[in-house]
Order: C-alpha cells, then structure tokens, then sequence
C-alpha cells in the first residue's frame, strides 16, 4: 500500500531492559532502552516500536516514565504497546509521549476495545499487534495468541485481524511466533495472507536474520519491516537493511 517502505527496530522491554529471546521465550538482556532509542533514530529509523513483552503477564501497566524519557531523545514516531487494557491506558500513554499505540491481549478478550480507541482518537492512534502461530486447527492455518505469545486464544488470526480492521484498528503488527528471533526469515506465506484480507498498512514483524530477508516481506506486502535482535547485536544497521532494499528496487527514506 504504501508508497515508501518504513524500517523499524523494536524495542522489547521487560523490568526496564531491552530483552530479546527465540520464539518469546529465554529472554536475554539486549540493552538500556532509551540509549538503543536514541541510537537507532541517529541511524535514520522512520519510527520506533517499544513493546512492554511481559506488561501483559505480570498484570501491570507499561512503564510511562521510560516512554516519556525515549520520546524525549527521538523524533519519529513512536508506537508503545504491552498491557494496554483501555482507553485512559492510550490517554495516558499519548500524553507521555507515544504517537500510536499498540493493543493484543486486552482487544481479544473485548474486541469493542478497538471500537472504543478509534472512536475516541482515530484509525491513525491503533496498531493491532498480532502475535501469530502455525495452527492447523484453524480455518486460515494462523492462530492469534496473546500474553506475549505464550497462550495460544483458540481464534483464527486471519478472521480477527478482518474484525479489528473493521472496528478500527488503522495498522496491523504481524509478528510470526514461529519465526520470531529464529533470524530464518518472515514468514512470507503469513504476509501474504494477512494482505489479502487487510485495507490498512501492515507491519511484518518476526524472523530477519540477512539484508535479503527484508525486500521479500515487502514484496508480500508489508509497508514496514520491524526487527529487533539484528539491530541490537549490532548484525547490520537500519542504513544497510534501507540500502538493501533500495538496491532492490523498494522506495525508502533516504
């Protein structure tokens, strides 16, 4: 959909660190968020996504003084998400500093959830994050899960990401549970069929481990490529994955 390629770093943060693990599970330390915030806007990100993984499993809100302070170092758009389970938590969060922010867990235990976001602060404010696995028992193959991937909900990832988009939700975050921190790749066939069905922009999430992993997961449709570990290991930075892509034909800011 869109005409220029957004790159992403995530930022996912537990007790205050930047964690990173294979599958969502044995997280690692990967870093002080704010510092890994300031350094990835320094090397031209087009936005930052900082999820509180574990916000959601511990029954506690995200930590708003750490997204005050990351917003305070960097210019671009920052979407925050992780135990987000209202409308005041999205207040709050704006006002400390998030342009977008994310919703999972909370959205499909009471999917009028997105209703109540949208209406309140628009499309553009909601990013449904999709944490997705291979599920033969579903209709679509793909199950959403939530409290950070580690309970499979039972429902089609294709069939809720259709109904939130419909209640709302103005961006999908696609995050392959299967391939997240494998660094094997997207999950292009997961891609192709979330684009299928959504009219709004989607995020590919899960899975880079090579420069020629990214123009794949665009070419499946995604408008924005997100990764974490590749950038926190310091494996090649956001100017080499944009390069990579320029060099394959895909638009992205210089």
């Amino acid at each position: 959909m869109a005409v220029v390629t957004r790159v992403i770093p995530c930022l996912d943060v537990a007790e205050g660190r930047v964690v990173k693990g294979v599958n969502f599970q044995n997280l690692r330390d990967a870093g002080n968020p704010v510092e890994l915030a300031r350094r990835y806007y320094e090397q031209g990100a087009d936005e930052l996504t900082f999820l509180d993984v574990t916000a959601t499993v511990d029954n506690r809100a995200t930590t708003y003084e750490m997204v005050t302070a990351t917003a305070e170092q960097v210019f671009i758009p920052l979407t925050v998400g992780g135990g987000v389970r209202s409308a005041e938590d999205v207040s709050r969060l704006l006002a400390s500093g998030a342009d977008k922010v994310g919703v999972n867990s909370a959205a499909i235990a009471r999917p009028g959830l997105v209703d109540e976001i949208a209406d309140r602060f628009g499309n553009q404010v909601l990013v449904l994050s999709l944490d997705i696995m291979r599920d033969p028992a579903q209709p679509s193959g793909f199950a959403v899960t939530t409290h950070g991937g580690r309970r499979n909900a039972g429902i089609d990832a294709l069939a809720w990401a259709a109904e939130a988009v419909e209640r709302g939700a103005g961006e999908l975050l696609v995050n392959s549970i299967d391939a997240d921190g494998t660094t094997e790749g997207f999950d292009i066939e997961l891609l192709r069929d979330v684009r299928a069905i959504a009219q709004v922009p989607v995020i590919a999430s899960g899975g880079a481990g090579r420069l020629e992993h990214f123009a794949p997961a665009v070419r499946a449709g995604a408008d924005a490529v997100l990764a974490a570990s590749v950038f926190h290991s310091g494996t090649f930075s956001i100017g080499q994955v944009k390069q990579a892509l320029a060099q394959d034909g895909i638009e992205v800011r210089s």
